[in-house]
């Protein structure tokens, strides 16, 4: 008999949404989480007048402008299975924290829009799941509007992304003419607008399906039916749960449509918490002590109070509200008096949580992205990474006496993973680096309406920017030294190297063989 802890961690399923932004995946998200109880009425992300926003898109730029940007986490529970489901920003420009979040998730459900197929995003968030070997469902949305034939679909999946497809479902119909899907594995057909349940058939030549089509597209599902059962591969668990194979189901969020068939693909297949990869060892999930991994920040959810939260995955044992926890980057003691669970920007305390669960620790800037937390062990998680920015700006502050409610402002904000903060070591303004340019836009939309400090960016005379380090300590010294004008430190006070050009660059670093670079760090390396 398993013991209660062993239970309860194997009812966890940890999952992120990846798709290319429109594709349907806030909608999703809502819809997901209506079949969980956790909401009354889900809101379209552009939905009119006054009919309740998108819970999931909780930032005011965000429901502004229709998109996610920020990393939202949501817990509920269907079933007997409780789900952490993690929705990632859809923009390019925010690929950083899109990464991190799928550094803390155990599987992960991709939307592909039927009538644009895999979109650019999807293919870079599909690349990043398939380095850390996450197991991916696919959900093919938007069948009720006009969409591409699904076996091109399949095709596209299958030769763009070189990922074996098992078809769970298939459609009836597309468009206006969608009526519903066919369950290819225990013969079923649930119909749009009916019972979630569906109707059990003798198999596809059931008399119930012609009359749900005209005859031309009943004759062409008919065919496609036999060619998917020749052609498409059966669904393996063991290929799916090595990222091999992805089961693949047909439906529209909008309608609420298909849904139900995700959650319960995942409660079937998608695997519990799984053991995570520290410096030095393997932690597994059903360890007694408890572990946990900050992979997000996030300030001010709550305008009302200036409050400060750090999502943090758990990665063994079981967390209880009033523990005390070891922050093993400082050695210092956490007390975990208000853990809390979320549901995008409403929360609840957390009295226990268990590996899988992702819970939020309120803190005054004690906690950064990477910190583990224990029970003492000295464990450091790995995997958590920083990139090297693409755009550098200079930080121009209108008002000259709010200077160190700036820099107060911006360190808060780069520990939250918003931008990456460098101050020169030359004593000139403070450098912001970002991935994309919406980064600007929110961190300006921030600063003004959460700090009160209106600020504008002007370029930056520095385009690229490494990390650097060397084994001589003392030959480090001499490069920064003869380099200072060039020479910044980050939040954590790791020197970095800006130059005007990648040329500049390589010319510089040829000359100093010595110095290593590196456009990726680990958040907290061992030390």
């Amino acid at each position: 008999m398993t013991n209660p802890l062993e239970q309860e961690v194997a009812r966890r399923r940890t999952f992120a949404i990846i798709s290319h932004p429109d594709a349907g995946k806030t909608t999703l998200t809502e819809k997901l989480l209506l079949f969980g109880g956790a909401i009354q009425l889900a809101g379209q992300v552009r939905a009119k007048g006054d009919r309740r926003r998108t819970r999931s898109d909780w930032m005011s730029i965000e429901r502004a402008r229709g998109i996610s940007v920020v990393t939202s986490v949501m817990t509920f529970e269907y079933e007997g299975t409780v789900f952490n489901l993690l929705d990632t920003p859809g923009h390019e420009d925010f690929s950083e924290d899109t990464y991190r979040t799928l550094t803390a998730v155990d599987a992960a459900v991709m939307v592909i829009d039927a009538a644009k197929g895999i979109e650019a995003r999807t293919r870079k968030l599909f690349e990043i799941c398939r380095l850390r070997d996450i197991p991916i469902i696919t959900f093919v949305n938007k069948m009720d509007r006009e969409a591409r034939d699904p076996l091109d679909l399949l095709d596209e999946i299958e030769k763009g992304l070189a990922l074996s497809v098992a078809p769970m479902v298939w459609p009836i119909g597309q468009g206006k003419e969608f009526a519903g899907t066919y369950d290819l594995n225990s013969p079923r057909v649930r119909q749009i607008e009916q019972d979630p349940e569906g109707v059990p058939v003798s198999g596809p030549d059931d008399p119930l399906i012609p009359k749900l089509v005209r005859p031309d597209t009943f004759a062409k599902w008919r065919d496609e039916i036999d060619l998917v059962k020749d052609l498409c591969t059966s669904f393996d668990r063991q290929a799916f749960l090595e990222g091999h194979l992805s089961p693949v189901y047909f439906g529209s969020a909008l309608k609420n449509f298909g849904v139900r068939d995700l959650l319960e693909a995942l409660i079937a297949y998608a695997p519990p918490p799984r053991d995570q990869q520290a410096a030095g060892r393997v932690v597994h999930a059903t360890e007694p002590k408890m572990t946990g991994i900050v992979f997000k920040i996030q300030a001010n959810m709550d305008p009302n109070h200036r409050d400060r939260i750090a999502f943090m995955r758990l990665a063994s044992g079981k967390l209880t509200r009033g523990m005390k926890a070891k922050l093993v980057r400082t050695g210092k003691t956490v007390a975990l008096n208000a853990p809390q669970f979320f549901f995008a920007q409403d929360r609840s305390i957390a009295d226990e949580a268990y590996a899988g669960d992702v819970v939020g620790i309120p803190n005054h800037g004690l906690l950064r992205i990477g910190d583990t937390l224990t029970e003492g062990e000295d464990v450091v998680f790995t995997g958590v990474p920083s990139f090297a920015p693409e755009i550098l700006r200079r930080v121009k502050l209108g008002d000259p006496m709010k200077a160190k409610k700036l820099r107060e402002a911006l360190e808060q904000l780069a520990e939250e993973g918003v931008v990456q903060l460098f101050i020169p070591a030359d004593g000139s303004p403070a450098i912001v680096g970002v991935v994309g340019a919406l980064q600007l836009d929110v961190l300006a939309d921030r600063l003004a309406n959460e700090y009160g400090v209106p600020a504008s960016f002007e370029p930056s005379r520095y385009e690229v920017m490494r990390w650097i380090s060397c084994d001589d300590p003392k030959k480090l010294d001499e490069f920064i030294t003869s380099n200072r004008f060039s020479i910044a430190n980050d939040l954590d006070g790791d020197p970095v190297f800006m130059a005007q050009s990648a040329f500049s660059l390589n010319y510089t670093l040829e000359r100093a063989p010595e110095i290593r670079t590196t456009e990726i760090k680990e958040m907290h390396k061992p030390q």
